[in-house]
């Protein structure tokens, strides 16, 4: 009777422990949802403004159609990426994005006009804002990978991540050579 006892105590036992780790890995992977939610949200306030900056742009520097053709583009790339959840897609989008807004930025930097008009100003200055708000959020999302993944590749967690399919977190990286944050001060004339 009594080794019936210790049984089910040690059976209750390891039944509370795996729960454990389940609700763990659960509670994890709604994390990293939630903070790719916060990114999108920064993501989207940003593809919102830009085309206000680059109409803004655009009366002064009508030359530039090719520059405002390809943010544009950048624009479209990671609204269809970020709604279909591609997140390599997004980061592919960023990079072009980052590239044609440096372009914009220099020169739009040369340009006297852009340089007095207060609407310019006043967006860009938002835009920078949005931007420390999009690398903030990523280091919070990518912080949350890490964890996620981590988690499902050690043991004993492991073993519950393959037998409910708990699968690995994608980081959301800039496809770059340099991998580094944009030099927000360079890109933006501060």
């Amino acid at each position: 009777m009594f080794g019936l006892i210790v049984l089910f105590a040690l059976a209750a036992v390891g039944i509370v422990y795996w729960v454990g780790i389940y609700n763990g890995l659960v509670d994890l992977r709604e994390r990293v949802k939630t903070a790719w939610a916060n990114v999108d949200v920064v993501l989207k306030r940003r593809q919102d403004e830009l085309p206000q900056l680059l109409e803004a742009c655009e009366r002064c520097m009508q030359f530039e159609q090719e520059t405002f053709e390809r943010v544009l583009r950048a624009l479209g790339a990671i609204g269809q990426a970020s709604a279909a959840g591609n997140i390599a897609a997004v980061g592919a989008g960023e990079q072009q994005l980052r590239a044609g807004m440096g372009r914009l930025f220099a020169i739009a930097e040369n340009d006297p006009r852009l340089k007095t008009d207060e609407s310019f100003r006043s967006l860009q200055s938002r835009i920078r804002g949005l931007e420390e708000a999009i690398a903030d959020q990523r280091e919070l999302y990518n912080e949350q990978v890490n964890l996620n993944n981590i988690r499902i590749g050690a043991l004993p967690d492991a073993i519950l991540a393959r037998w409910f399919g708990f699968e690995p977190a994608q980081l959301f990286d800039f496809l770059t050579d340099e991998k580094r944050d944009v030099d927000l001060g360079a890109l933006f004339g501060a």
